[in-house]
């Protein structure tokens, strides 16, 4: 640090900041990692499981390490990085004590940086209405600003999934309003509204994050392409791990460790260190199946427009279907071990490649714990059908349905788009329900069924498939309506996935709703 920095730097906010939050989480001191996480050793349980769930025999050499980041400040591995970008920000006096912290988030990471409550700073959190119940609760506890958006988080900057001018303005109308409720000034929105709604017609959320603490002089983390993301995983997370496995006589030189991706950091900066240290690629990052919405990672699509993903550096890439995980998450939180819905997939490919013979050893990345997804665990062992539905398996049960319904906040089918939905399932476009998207939002929000809705699901062969423009929105219905006892299913990747529909515009089959 400098002297122009150090006569920068808000001292009363580091003392704060390192007593409250830094001193807390694992840091080095000197050459040693201190505060770490737990690294369970799983095996046991693990093959239990292959054998009781999956009937799979495994080999007696097998080992599997839990890195158990679900028992650190805030609950997630989200708190690395965040106390990191953070604590660099006060020190290099980019922040101060009276800024308000801005950021784009699908969860964990919102809540860690709540941790700045305690500190008495102030943060605000761009969120979706596709966040878990359990999540929005968390992040409420830790007294988050939350500005609700209803657009996926999760499409990197720059998609062409844009969405049309007349929902962009609509969306923009909504920020404002809650801006002015958190004490903003509209004027200088008002000011910037054109660079704004172009930011909304390209749902680039996490551009619109930091463009809002550029004009409101407010500090962003910027997660999604903070080299600091990578470096304090590089720098700290493995060589934890590490020196945990040279304390048992044994290394990480040896082992696979499977992630999976949300920004990137984490496998980002694990790769850096075992390339480094160990001259191997030894990294294997998981993402659920095209269409399914697990927990606020990206499927392998969405992950391809960030900056941190460096496919190159891994060891392998592995797309689980979390239909199948689910019975493993199932198994190992009724064992008692706080795993959230991403390690359930991680685990799941451990024992795909220790089925094969190719890998003996394991490290997985316990990034969060069940306690926010709850409220989905529990219908897990109600369940008797997959909440989830390939193309293929629907048109070929279709039969079995008594209504195909579109469900959508924003957008609602054409005509081009109901007859598309009817010529891949196979049926008449008679059998097709649009509801208003005011009644899907209605039901997202308050997670109880309006009537409109109500009257579509009564059949009597009493399940219906959910439709949507990319999957995430009918699951999150299914969802919803699996906790009231109604069985859906969520037709994987939506209409935009539909083998007619790829390569085309989505405006040639959507269009905005209007009420």
């Amino acid at each position: 640090m400098n002297e122009n920095q150090s006569n920068n730097v808000d001292n009363t906010l580091l003392q704060k900041f390192e007593q409250e939050i830094w001193n807390k989480i694992p840091h080095i001191e000197e050459t040693k990692v201190v505060n770490p996480t737990p690294l369970v050793d799983l095996t046991e349980d693990f093959k239990e499981c292959a054998k009781s769930v999956y009937k799979l025999d495994l080999d007696d050499n097998l080992k599997v390490y839990g890195k158990f980041d679900s028992t650190l400040l805030s609950g997630s591995i989200k708190v690395r990085a965040a106390a990191h970008i953070i604590h660099d920000a006060i020190i290099s006096g980019k922040l101060k004590g009276n800024q308000t912290v801005i950021e784009a988030t699908s969860g964990n990471f919102g809540i860690a940086l709540g941790q700045l409550s305690k500190i008495g700073m102030k943060v605000v959190a761009l969120v979706s209405r596709k966040l878990q119940e359990g999540v929005f609760k968390e992040l409420r506890n830790e007294n988050i600003r939350i500005m609700d958006l209803d657009m996926d988080i999760c499409p990197a900057p720059g998609m062409e999934n844009k969405a049309d001018e007349l929902a962009a303005k609509a969306t923009a109308g909504n920020i404002r309003s809650q801006l002015s409720e958190l004490g903003f000034n509209p004027e200088i929105f008002d000011i910037n509204i054109q660079e704004i709604e172009k930011l909304l017609a390209k749902q680039d959320i996490i551009n619109l994050a930091r463009f809002l603490a550029k004009i409101y002089d407010l500090f962003c983390p910027e997660q999604y392409d903070n080299e600091l993301n990578i470096d304090i995983h590089r720098t700290v997370t493995a060589k934890e791990i590490d020196q945990q496995l040279h304390e048992s006589g044994d290394s990480l030189e040896n082992y696979q460790i499977i992630c999976s991706f949300g920004t990137g950091g984490t496998s980002g900066g694990l790769s850096q260190y075992m390339a480094e240290k160990y001259e191997k690629k030894s990294i294997h990052v998981v993402f659920p199946s095209p269409g399914q919405d697990v927990a606020g990672i990206r499927t392998k699509a969405k992950a391809a427009g960030l900056s941190l993903y460096k496919p190159d550096t891994y060891a392998a890439e592995h797309e689980i279907d979390f239909e199948k995980a689910k019975f493993l998450l199932k198994f190992f939180v009724d064992k008692g071990h706080d795993i959230g819905e991403s390690t359930a997939l991680e685990l799941f490919a451990a024992m795909q490649m220790a089925s094969s013979g190719i890998n003996k050893k394991f490290v997985i990345i316990v990034a969060d714990g069940i306690g926010k997804y709850r409220k989905n665990f529990e219908q897990i062992s109600k369940n008797k059908i997959p909440m989830t539905v390939s193309l293929e398996d629907a048109s070929s049960t279709v039969n079995d349905y008594d209504r195909i319904i579109w469900v959508h906040t924003q957008y609602t089918p054409k005509e081009e788009g109901i007859e598309m939905l009817a010529k891949s399932l196979g049926v008449d476009k008679s059998k097709i329900s649009v509801p208003k998207a005011r009644t899907i939002n209605e039901l997202l929000s308050t997670q109880q069924i309006p009537d409109e809705l109500n009257k579509e699901l009564d059949g009597s062969k009493g399940k219906s498939l959910l439709v949507c423009m990319a999957g995430n929105t009918s699951l999150m219905t299914a969802q919803v309506l699996a906790s009231k006892g109604i069985i859906t299913q969520s037709l994987n990747g939506g209409i935009t996935n539909l083998p007619a529909g790829r390569g085309k515009n989505p405006g040639e089959f959507i269009k905005a709703a209007t009420e």
